[in-house]
């Protein structure tokens, strides 16, 4: 009984065990963003999706406005839509896109 949260979960371990500042269900004010992972230079908004598509992932990226809280820091923002294959049992597909 595998889920989004379960993927989730190994995203912030790993990352927090590399030393990045991460954050799960980080609100914004539509939705919560999957995963903020927060570097020095550049932060990262992971949107994940178990058995959907990358493509999707970073629509609702767009559409909740995920970014907005960062975007007067300075920093680069980068979206990445992650799906989740449970057939394959790994990653099937993921999107990184620099926002503008």
């Amino acid at each position: 009984n595998k889920s989004e949260r379960d993927v989730q979960t190994v995203f912030y371990l790993i990352f927090s065990l590399m030393g990045a500042y991460v954050r799960v269900e980080e609100d914004s004010a539509v939705g919560r963003a999957d995963v903020v992972i927060h570097m020095p230079d550049t932060i990262y908004v992971l949107e994940l999706k178990y058995d959907g598509s990358a493509k999707e992932a970073l629509r609702q990226i767009d559409d909740k406005g995920y970014l907005i809280p960062y975007s007067a820091n300075g920093k680069r923002l980068v979206k990445v839509g992650v799906n989740y294959d449970s057939a394959k049992r790994t990653l099937g597909e993921w999107i990184v896109s620099e926002s503008k």
